[in-house]
């Protein structure tokens, strides 16, 4: 059976969503933020909050590190200024560590290159989150999963080759691997979502658990890629959508992820086992609503129950509709007025009747 294991809690078929609060640099740098985004994600039900750790100087290119970088969302008056006014140290984390703790919600961080697997490592986060964009980057993936943690894997911007080449490197090496749906659009269209590759990854990877990162502006998908098998969301999280930052105008706000939340521990109860039957809350209202064979009229004792002397009238309760061929041609054993129920015992067994004309 496939399973994943974070930090204590189990993620498999059987169990409620495992919902991601992606916190990113939506905290805008800001330890204190963090942990307010930290507190709010735990209130809306999220099992996991999870930043971005880059080491940005081995990350970019020198080139890249110092492109000038002046827009309405830059922290920095080049890309590498704006990069590291987001980046948290080893002391923030230890105080965010320690904190989500204390609130029972689960930190661990997206490693987009060595040094960072390397810094998430020493911190002791319980999983590895990989990027969409390192799909590809098999090194860091072989060297992520040498460390021994659950591997969150994003599969954005990649076809099925590019998944099997990934999976085939991380799992000789750690079989804790989740492979998240994802479409790298920030926001993504709905028309690019494309759920059903939830489905071809779980019947691709079996004994892999399989799940979704959302970039759309809703939470409705979330929903129907748990009803497809999936069994993590992820999704982009802010306090508030008119924040400086990138990433604010797509991320759902708390109230968008506790109804999410909600949503999903609904449908997990709602699809129940398969099994169609007749539940107790049904009863009453079924015979409220539901049709018996009653008579059409008043009939006489000794009367042969033809067709037209048999009406199909609420409330329920009674022979059902679908009896009436075993109705017909039995004769009464007393006299019924119109709209007395007509039941088996208030007529003549069937073995002497004849048809009426």
């Amino acid at each position: 059976m496939r399973k994943l294991v974070i930090n204590g809690q189990a993620i498999d078929d059987t169990t409620d969503c495992y919902t991601i609060a992606e916190i990113g640099h939506n905290h805008q740098g800001k330890v204190k933020t963090c942990m307010e985004m930290f507190k709010v994600a735990k209130e809306c039900g999220a099992d996991a909050v999870k930043l971005q750790k880059r080491d940005n100087k081995n990350l970019y290119t020198k080139a890249g590190y110092e492109k000038p970088y002046d827009n309405e969302n830059s922290y920095g008056a080049t890309y590498g200024e704006h990069r590291e006014a987001l980046e948290f140290g080893e002391s923030d984390y230890r105080e965010l560590k320690a904190y989500a703790q204390a609130i029972g919600v689960t930190l661990f961080a997206t490693a987009f290159d060595f040094p960072s697997v390397d810094f998430l490592s020493k911190q002791e986060m319980p999983a590895f989150k990989v990027a969409s964009g390192d799909l590809k980057n098999i090194p860091l993936l072989t060297y992520m999963a040498k460390a021994g943690k659950p591997i969150i894997l994003s599969t954005g911007g990649g076809t099925m080759a590019d998944v099997n080449r990934a999976y085939d490197a991380i799992m000789p090496i750690n079989p804790q691997l989740c492979l998240l749906q994802c479409t790298a659009g920030y926001p993504a269209a709905f028309e690019e979502l494309n759920l059903k590759v939830i489905a071809t990854f779980r019947e691709r990877f079996p004994q892999t658990v399989v799940g979704l990162s959302s970039h759309d502006n809703g939470i409705a998908m979330a929903v129907a890629a748990y009803i497809l098998g999936a069994r993590v969301v992820e999704k982009h999280f802010t306090l508030n959508h008119t924040w400086k930052g990138t990433d604010h105008a797509f991320s759902l706000e708390p109230i968008g992820f506790q109804k999410m939340v909600r949503d999903l521990k609904r449908v997990r109860v709602a699809m129940g086992d398969g099994v169609k039957r007749v539940y107790d809350s049904e009863v009453t209202p079924m015979v409220k609503m539901g049709k018996q064979l009653v008579a059409a009229r008043d009939l006489p004792a000794g009367h042969a129950i033809r067709r037209e002397d048999i009406a199909i009238k609420s409330p329920g309760g009674g022979l059902q509709p679908y009896e009436i061929e075993k109705v017909i041609g039995r004769t009464t054993r007393a006299a019924l007025k119109a709209d007395d129920a007509i039941t088996f015992v208030a007529l003549n067994g069937a073995e002497t009747w004849k048809k009426v004309a």
